[in-house]
C-alpha cells in the first residue's frame, strides 16, 4: 500500500498495475523483504506500489459524460456483474484505466439499481472499490476518496466473514488514498480502523493480523510516532514466532523494522541486535542481496556509536556484494558511496569524503533503467547534508532544488518535498537570501497543513525558521506570529525544556522587545530562567546572557516604561547606532535569535 518506509517490496520489482480488490480472503498484499532505510531522522518514502499518472502510459481522460437519460439496461442484475468483468479485463488488456473507468462506474450503478431494499450488497461494494482503484491510477485521488467512504458505509460486520472483509479491504484502501494525498494523520485512522475489524473477524494471533500489524508499524514509522510502532511490531514478532519457522523471513523483515525504530529513538545497541538476526535469518535463506542492505543497516549503527573500523568493513562488504550482482552504476552502490562519505567527513579525511560524494553523485546524474526518482532524490539529499556540513551551501542548495524537482509530480511526497523545501529555506537563509528563505519555508508551511502536520514538532522548527527570515525582511509582526504559534506546538510536543522551546522562547523574548512590548518580553525570559534555574541548572552558557538580557530590561522599564521600542534595525545590527564606549556591549549576542 502507498506512502509507507517498505520492508516488503524488493526495489528492483517493475512498477505494479492497477491492485484491484479481492473479496476472497481477509489479508494485507505480502511480498519479500526489501532494502529499509534507516536514516529516520529524514525519512524519505519508498516508492508507493498503487499506480500513479506518472506510471501510466495512457494519459488521464474524462470519461463520457453522463447521459441526462437513465440507461434502463442498467436495471438487468446481469449487466454489473459483465461490466465489472468488463472493466477487470480492459486494465490487465493494457486498454487503459479511462475505459475501465466508464465500465466501473456503470457497473457500480447496476449494482446500486438492482440491490434489495435494505440488504447490503457487497457487489456494490466490490464495484466501488475497483472504481476507486482506477481513480487512483488516474491520479485523481480526491475523487476516490468519496468513493471509498461511501464503501466503508454498505457492509454490516454482523452479518458475517465476508462483510467484515469487505469493511477491512475499504478502510486499508481508504487508508492508502489518503496516504498518497499526503494526509498521513489521517491514513493511520484508516489502518487502525482496518486492524480492529480484521481482528475482530480472525482473532489476534492470525498471521494475516500479524501483517497488518507490521504494515500499520511502517505507517508509524513514516510519521515519527515511534514508541506505537514498537508495540505493534512487537505484537508482529509475537504473531510470526507461533505460525513461522524459526530465522523465516517474515522475522527477519520484523527484526529489519524494530532496528529502525530502536535507531529513531536512539536505542543503538538493540538495533544492533535486531539487524545481526536479522541478517543471520537472510543467510539462512540465501538472500544475499538483503544481507547486503542489512550490513549496510549494521554500518549505519556502528557510525552512529562512532565505532568507525567495524562501520568500514560493513560499508565495504556491502559494496563487494553490490557491486557484483547489481553493477557498479546502482543506486545501491551509491547510497553506500553516501554512508562512506559521511563516515570519512566524521573522521576529518575530507578529501575522501568528497570523493565519496562525488562517485554517488556520477551514479544519481546517470541513473541506470528502472532507478526511480524517489531514489535519486534521496541520495541527492543525503550529499546535500555533506556539503552543507563542509560549508558548501550553493552547491548543496542547487541538489536541494534538483531533488525537488524530481519530486514534485510525484502523488504521495508532499511531506519529503516540504521537508526539502524546508532545508532549502536554511540554506538560502545561511548564504544571506532572506526573501527567497522566506518563500521556501512558507511554501513548507502551507505543504505540512495540508497534510495534517500542523502540530508537529518539525512543523514548529520550520515556523520559528520562517520567523528568523521575516526577522531579516523587517517583518516584524509576521515574525511574532510564527514564534507564537511555534511556541504552542513546541511546548506540547516537546516540552518547555527541551532546547527547540527554549530557542523560541529566546526569539519571542527579542521579537516582543523589537515591537515595545517590554512586559512580554521580560514574562518570557523570567520564565526561561525560572527553568534553567530549577530544573536545567545553570552551567549553560545562554544563562548568563539571559540573565543579562532581563537585567537590562528590568532597568530599562523601571525608568521609561513609556519608552519607545529598540528599532528592529538596531536590534538585528546592534552596532548600527553609535554609542559611547560604555554603551558598546551588545544588548543581544549575534542577531539576538537563535537558529
Amino acid at each position: 500500500m502507498p506512502g509507507l518506509v517498505s520492508v516488503k517490496t524488493p526495489p528492483d520489482t517493475p512498477p505494479p498495475q492497477i491492485s484491484l480488490p479481492s473479496v476472497s480472503q481477509i489479508e494485507t498484499p505480502r511480498a519479500e523483504p526489501a532494502i529499509l532505510s534507516t536514516k529516520p531522522a529524514t525519512p524519505l518514502p519508498k516508492m508507493p506500489p498503487s499506480p500513479s499518472p506518472s506510471s501510466s502510459k495512457f494519459s488521464p481522460r474524462k470519461p463520457p459524460p453522463e447521459s441526462t437519460n437513465p440507461d434502463p439496461s442498467l436495471d438487468n442484475p446481469d449487466l454489473g456483474p459483465f461490466l465489472l468483468k468488463l472493466a477487470r479485463d480492459t486494465i490487465s488488456s493494457g486498454e487503459g484505466p479511462a475505459k475501465a473507468l466508464d465500465y466501473a462506474l456503470r457497473a457500480s450503478k447496476s449494482f446500486e439499481r438492482c440491490a434489495v431494499d435494505g440488504e447490503p450488497s457487497l457487489d456494490l461494494v466490490m464495484s466501488l472499490h475497483v472504481l476507486a482503484a482506477i481513480y487512483c491510477s488516474l491520479g485523481r485521488f480526491d475523487e476516490a476518496v468519496p468513493v471509498l467512504e461511501r464503501a466503508i458505509r454498505v457492509p454490516e460486520q454482523t452479518r458475517g466473514h465476508e462483510h467484515a472483509l469487505a469493511a477491512f479491504s475499504g478502510h486499508m484502501q481508504l487508508g492508502d488514498t489518503y496516504s498518497m494525498l499526503g494526509q498521513v494523520d489521517r491514513s493511520i485512522e484508516c489502518y487502525e480502523e482496518g486492524l480492529k475489524i480484521q481482528i475482530g473477524a480472525l482473532g489476534e494471533t492470525d498471521p494475516r493480523v500479524g501483517e497488518t500489524c507490521r504494515y500499520l508499524a511502517e505507517a508509524q514509522v513514516q510519521a515519527m510516532q515511534f514508541d506505537k510502532a514498537e508495540e505493534l511490531c512487537k505484537k508482529t514478532l509475537e504473531i510470526h514466532r507461533v505460525h513461522s519457522e524459526p530465522a523465516s523471513l517474515e522475522e527477519a523483515a520484523d527484526r529489519r523494522l524494530m532496528a529502525l525504530i530502536c535507531e529513531a529513538k536512539g536505542d543503538y545497541e538493540s538495533a544492533l541486535e535486531h539487524l545481526v538476526l536479522a541478517s543471520m535469518a537472510m543467510i539462512a535463506n540465501g538472500q544475499d542481496n538483503e544481507v547486503a542492505s542489512i550490513d549496510l543497516s549494521i554500518g549505519n549503527i556502528y557510525l552512529s556509536l562512532s565505532r568507525f573500523d567495524e562501520a568500514i568493513f560493513s560499508y565495504q562488504k556491502a559494496l563487494t556484494v553490490f557491486k557484483s550482482s547489481k553493477g557498479e552504476n546502482h543506486p545501491s552502490v551509491a547510497s553506500v558511496y553516501v554512508r562512506l562519505a559521511e563516515l570519512y567527513h566524521k573522521t576529518g579525511k575530507l578529501r575522501e569524503s568528497k570523493s565519496y560524494c562525488e562517485n554517488a553523485l556520477r551514479i544519481y546524474m546517470k541513473p541506470v533503467p528502472g532507478t526511480t526518482a524517489e531514489e535519486i532524490a534521496g541520495g541527492l539529499t543525503e550529499i546535500s547534508a555533506i556539503y552543507e556540513t563542509v560549508d558548501e551551501p550553493e552547491e548543496a542548495l542547487k541538489l536541494l532544488q534538483k531533488s525537488m524537482k524530481l519530486l514534485e509530480d510525484k502523488p504521495g511526497q508532499q511531506n519529503t518535498i516540504a521537508g526539502i523545501e524546508a532545508r532549502t529555506g536554511v540554506m538560502l537563509y545561511m548564504i544571506g537570501r532572506f526573501e527567497e528563505a522566506r518563500s521556501s519555508f512558507e511554501s513548507a508551511v502551507v505543504k505540512l497543513r495540508a497534510c495534517g502536520e500542523r502540530k508537529s514538532a518539525f512543523f514548529g522548527v520550520v515556523l520559528n525558521q520562517m520567523g528568523l527570515a521575516c526577522v531579516q525582511l523587517f517583518k516584524i509582526d509576521e515574525a511574532a506570529e510564527l514564534f507564537e504559534e511555534a511556541r504552542s506546538i513546541l511546548e506540547l510536543e516537546c516540552g518547555p525544556c527541551h532546547q527547540d522551546t527554549l530557542g523560541v522562547y529566546s526569539n519571542l523574548a527579542a521579537t516582543y522587545d523589537a515591537m515595545g512590548r517590554v512586559a512580554d518580553a521580560i514574562e518570557i525570559l523570567e520564565y526561561v530562567l525560572k527553568l534553567r534555574e530549577e530544573k536545567l541548572g545553570i552551567a549553560n552558557p545562554d544563562f548568563e546572557d539571559e540573565k543579562s538580557r532581563l537585567a537590562e530590561l528590568l532597568k530599562e522599564a523601571g525608568r521609561a516604561r513609556n519608552k519607545k521600542a529598540m528599532s528592529l534595525e538596531n536590534l538585528i545590527d546592534p552596532n548600527s547606532s553609535k554609542r559611547t564606549k560604555k554603551e558598546g556591549t551588545k544588548r543581544w549576542p549575534g542577531l539576538g535569535f537563535r537558529i
